[in-house]
């Protein structure tokens, strides 16, 4: 049995001609270095990083005047309800954290977005800001084992509610969506309220989606209309929520 010895840049391949395919040929490896076009890096001159750029710490209690007792506030379910019409965009077209639902944010899940983003983002080259005000609206609670009545009970703690489609928190600078994605999410899913991370890429791609299934909707009968034509007695049914937000919305 021939064998034949090749050897090419230290490298040692030993060829069997009667398993080639073509007969009475000697095979020989030759190692080719191929050009690879990679996508160039993100430009990033036209980004200017603020000066401040850490998430600054609020206060637990707000502060009243000295001879000003503080208040006390009802429940008011209605400043949860419904989108948010105003803070619903991302101011630096950047990435962020967007509540789903409504809800109420406690002192405590403010310091865990605090903290959490400092320990993971690179302030040399990120920054991140605070959509939402400190926690300002008071929650009355009884002491344990107390009897009914007596009045309203004494202020236990402060809360921030919001809506749905509320950016809680802005985060930008010389970064990617890829980068940020995952420790926004992980943060995201700690809130007492369905939350998600974005982007303004993902934003624009939900209002196109959203436009175009408007435009080529063939079905008249939708949840609108049948509301507002009563289609089978429906608005017996229906709350008054779902009169104004046609059923998007609690």
């Amino acid at each position: 049995m021939s064998q034949t010895l090749t050897t090419f840049l230290s490298r040692t391949f030993i060829v069997n001609q009667e398993k080639c395919l073509l007969p009475n040929k000697v095979l020989l490896y030759t190692p080719v270095a191929t050009l690879k076009n990679f996508s160039p890096p993100p430009d990033y001159s036209d980004v200017v990083l603020p000066e401040r750029r850490r998430l600054k710490m609020f206060e637990r209690v707000p502060q009243y005047p000295p001879n000003q007792r503080p208040p006390k506030m009802q429940r008011k379910p209605i400043e949860m309800r419904g989108p948010e019409l105003v803070h619903n965009k991302l101011q630096y077209c950047e990435f962020g954290i967007q509540a789903l639902t409504g809800g109420r944010l406690r002192w405590g899940h403010y310091e865990m977005l605090r903290l959490g983003i400092l320990r993971k983002f690179d302030e040399s080259r990120m920054f991140a800001l605070w959509r939402i005000d400190a926690p300002w609206k008071p929650k009355t609670k009884k002491g344990q084992g107390h009897r009914m009545g007596g009045g309203k009970g004494a202020i236990d703690h402060y809360v921030y509610p919001l809506k749905a489609g509320r950016i809680i928190i802005e985060l930008g600078g010389k970064c990617e969506f890829a980068e940020v994605e995952g420790f926004l999410s992980n943060l995201a899913g700690l809130l007492p309220f369905p939350a998600r991370a974005v982007s303004q890429q993902m934003l624009e791609e939900e209002q196109e989606e959203e436009k175009r299934k408007a435009e080529r909707n063939v079905n008249p009968f939708t949840f609108e209309y049948c509301v507002k034509n009563n289609i089978f007695g429906c608005r017996v049914n229906l709350s008054k929520y779902d009169r104004i937000w046609h059923g998007k919305y609690r």
